[in-house]
């Protein structure tokens, strides 16, 4: 899970830098434009300014005044060409004249930003007006989007990866809660069996029978200790006869279900199918499908598994006469604490999904349910 966790961090943070990267860009650009469009809007401005002190007709003023106006937004400060400051646009006069010192500081700031543009007074050009400008709001405001942009993405992925690990922390704690109930319910049987034998071996002395069978018990409580020590392991796998595994596993479950429940295996003219698996592991992914298929079929009815070697890959469906599950519940089936029996973890399943998929490398999924006639599971292992 915690590879999970971190393919999440790194698919989230790559998501993160394509869209503040090209967010930069992009901002870059739209900086840039508006950058051209307000240097001709103070040419413009200082233009109708000078055009003002010549101009005598009424009209020509009144355009200058219009084009003046217009220029509400760009700070600028005029200076003449001592470089002495002699007037200032757009910048608040209540604080220039708390402190004077601010228009000097503006202007240094303004130098770095952007190269002045100059009205000549006379045709000499032995006097002129210099406006040195600085940016608007707007033009602030996308240049330092994107750095907002990336706080809000920065925080998006801090929370999502809480959550994700908070929902791993409370799946784990289901997950082991639910396991110690599974390995209770394991037990139980053959511990319940060896409780029998061993009042029975009170009354009279054992018989080779009585002993037979006790080995079995011991044998199940080792596989089931073998299993469950694996789980969270890196498992050993082994070359098995993939026939013969299937076949031990249905002949325990045969032995422990209802005597109208067919079971029947169909392997074609294969006889023996080598696999590398881990056989405690794969008989429990086997031993869960049928019982769940036992749970959904009332008493009777036919399971049947179907071998298929295909190229580097074999196919095992495991398919019931049950009830069927309904197509809003095939998504959940190998979710974390889902079931629809009255009892139970619901974890069967997504253990057996974890098995098949991690430590064997393959796939367990529903192929096909239809609720009323039943459900199919297919197992994808290599070969």
């Amino acid at each position: 899970m915690w590879r999970q966790l971190l393919n999440w961090r790194s698919l989230l943070a790559g998501i993160a830098m394509i869209i503040v990267i090209a967010t930069i860009f992009y901002s870059r650009y739209l900086s840039g434009q508006i950058a051209i469009q307000e240097r001709e809007k103070v040419e413009a401005w200082a233009e109708a300014q000078q055009f003002i002190a010549k101009a005598t007709a009424e009209q020509d003023i009144l355009f200058a005044t219009l084009i003046m106006a217009g220029q509400n937004t760009i700070p600028v400060i005029e200076t003449n060409e001592a470089d002495s400051i002699t007037n200032y646009h757009n910048i608040d006069s209540s604080e220039v004249q708390e402190n004077p010192a601010v228009l000097k500081s503006l202007m240094r700031e303004y130098k770095r930003r952007n190269p002045p543009i100059i009205t000549y007074l006379n045709n000499d050009r032995t006097q002129y007006n210099q406006y040195y400008y600085g940016e608007s709001i707007l033009l602030k405001q996308i240049r330092y989007y994107p750095i907002v942009q990336l706080v809000i993405v920065t925080l998006f992925i801090i929370v999502t990866l809480l959550a994700l690990s908070t929902q791993h922390r409370a799946t784990q704690n289901q997950l082991w809660a639910g396991m110690a109930k599974e390995t209770a319910h394991q037990l139980g049987t053959p511990l319940s069996a060896l409780e029998g034998w061993v009042e029975m071996m009170k009354e009279s002395p054992p018989d080779r029978r009585m002993i037979g069978e006790m080995e079995k018990d011991i044998g199940r409580l080792k596989l089931v200790s073998d299993r469950f020590s694996k789980i969270g392991s890196t498992p050993h796998l082994e070359t098995h006869d993939l026939i013969h595994v299937l076949q031990n596993v249905v002949d325990y479950v045969k032995k422990r279900s209802p005597e109208k429940v067919i079971f029947k295996i169909e392997s074609g003219n294969v006889k023996e199918l080598p696999v590398q698996i881990s056989a405690p592991l794969f008989e429990w992914v086997v031993e869960n499908i049928l019982k769940n298929a036992l749970d959904a079929m009332d008493g009777k009815g036919m399971i049947s598994l179907h071998i298929q070697p295909s190229g580097s890959q074999v196919y095992i469906d495991i398919t019931d006469t049950g009830k069927g599950i309904s197509a809003a519940n095939i998504a959940r089936v190998f979710n974390p604490g889902f079931t629809t029996k009255k009892r139970g973890w619901g974890l069967g399943l997504t253990l057996s999904k974890r098995i098949i998929n991690q430590y064997h490398k393959g796939e367990l999924f529903v192929k096909h349910s239809e609720p009323g006639k039943g459900t199919t599971f297919r197992i994808v292992l290599r070969r």
